[in-house]
């Protein structure tokens, strides 16, 4: 399961800026987007492509467009900040939802909604910003697994040494894009260094 962390300076400039907690929820989204399209770009670059021929207003060209679908599944809530980005890179994408919901005194995730477009033949990258234990992770990968995927990645914004484990243990051929690979957790299972609930400061709750 390879592990790629962007290595990007625009990327260490908006990471720094979404880990300051002075940071307000609406910059914090606007950068959570910037740093969106840059794990997109990251996360999609072998996508296979096929040829095609179009014409130009000079002459014929034979050119190249993507040959398979992509299918985007945030988990529920804070994976959806990093869903627009992708939506508004690739013309054809589909959308599904997974909802967990951590629990804060066990760190356990607790499903409680899913929906998903038809999964076989397409690309299917799970979302969700922060990859601290790995439990949502390990759950909602095994639900678009059972669901018939099987070209499947995983893009986050921050993970965790312990969270990339579980996902190496649970699920070793899926690779893992994150923007930023942090220390540890600490004992409330949140990611250190970290940003805090990334949900919480997406939505300013």
């Amino acid at each position: 399961m390879p592990l790629h962390v962007l290595q990007h300076p625009l990327a260490a400039h908006v990471m720094t800026h979404l880990r300051d907690q002075t940071t307000r929820p609406a910059t914090f989204r606007t950068l959570a987007y910037h740093l969106g399209l840059l794990l997109a770009i990251e996360a999609t670059r072998d996508l296979p492509t096929k040829e095609k021929t179009v014409e130009t207003p000079l002459e014929s060209h034979q050119g190249r467009v993507l040959a398979r679908s992509l299918v985007i599944v945030p988990i529920l809530r804070a994976g959806l900040g990093l869903m627009q980005p992708f939506v508004d890179l690739f013309p054809d994408v589909s959308v599904g939802y997974v909802g967990l919901e951590r629990d804060h005194a066990t760190a356990v995730a607790r499903s409680y909604y899913c929906k998903l477009p038809p999964l076989a033949g397409t690309r299917v990258i799970v979302v969700d910003p922060m990859l601290a234990t790995g439990g949502s992770a390990v759950q909602a990968l095994a639900v678009v697994k059972q669901a018939g995927a099987e070209d499947l990645s995983f893009a986050c914004i921050v993970s965790s040494p312990e969270g990339v484990a579980a996902m190496q243990a649970a699920h070793p051929e899926v690779p893992i894009f994150t923007a930023a690979h942090d220390r540890a957790l600490n004992v409330r299972k949140y990611i250190i260094p970290g940003l805090g609930d990334f949900g919480d400061r997406l939505y300013g709750t």
